[in-house]
């Protein structure tokens, strides 16, 4: 049995790869280190954006536990340009995963990568990992694994939130839990 952790990133001051955590969002990475002060964590991997290794740090310090930053996990670029109707852009991209727009990357291309880092996790010798990442991504990477995920959930998302997913055994689909949502805020 492997465990992944698919963690979005704590309330954060911007979009940007250098936006910091709000002061609610350094409270909440304290909380995040407490819910997985009881799991035996052995890695830890998150987007290189700022917002997203700050979330784990605390954990990760008080465990003694390397912070292994990878691209492959930033958070999706929509368009290159900025839309004013850039929810409803997003809703089709649920709809087609195919789709893109100018300057951006698709649902499958941004899924390919995401999940080529799940894959190194699971063939590695770790049993317990904890992924890092962003709202959209993670959503996308859940949906590969369950079609039935879609805007909707990710729109339901909160900052942080928590996903487990057990593989059992040589399966390539997982058990999916959101577990954040049952936690203290």
């Amino acid at each position: 049995m492997k465990n992944l952790y698919l963690v979005r990133h704590c309330k954060a001051e911007g979009q940007e790869p250098d936006a910091g955590l709000t002061d609610t969002g350094l409270e909440q990475a304290d909380k995040l280190a407490d819910f997985f002060s009881d799991k035996s964590i052995d890695y830890i991997i998150s987007s290189p954006y700022e917002r997203a290794f700050r979330t784990i740090e605390p954990f990760a310090v008080r465990r003694g536990l390397e912070i292994k930053l990878d691209s492959r996990l930033t958070e999706r670029v929509l368009s290159g340009k900025n839309h004013s109707e850039w929810r409803d852009m997003l809703r089709k991209t649920y709809d087609d995963l195919d789709l893109s727009y100018e300057g951006g990357e698709s649902g499958n291309e941004a899924i390919g990568r995401a999940v080529t880092v799940i894959r190194e996790i699971l063939d590695g010798p770790y049993k317990n990992a904890v992924v890092v990442s962003h709202g959209n991504l993670l959503s996308l990477l859940l949906k590969s694994y369950d079609s039935r995920i879609g805007y909707s959930e990710w729109e339901a998302m909160s900052n942080p939130d928590v996903y487990h997913l057990s593989f059992a055994g040589e399966s390539e689909t997982p058990v999916i839990r959101r577990i954040w949502a049952d936690s203290p805020l």
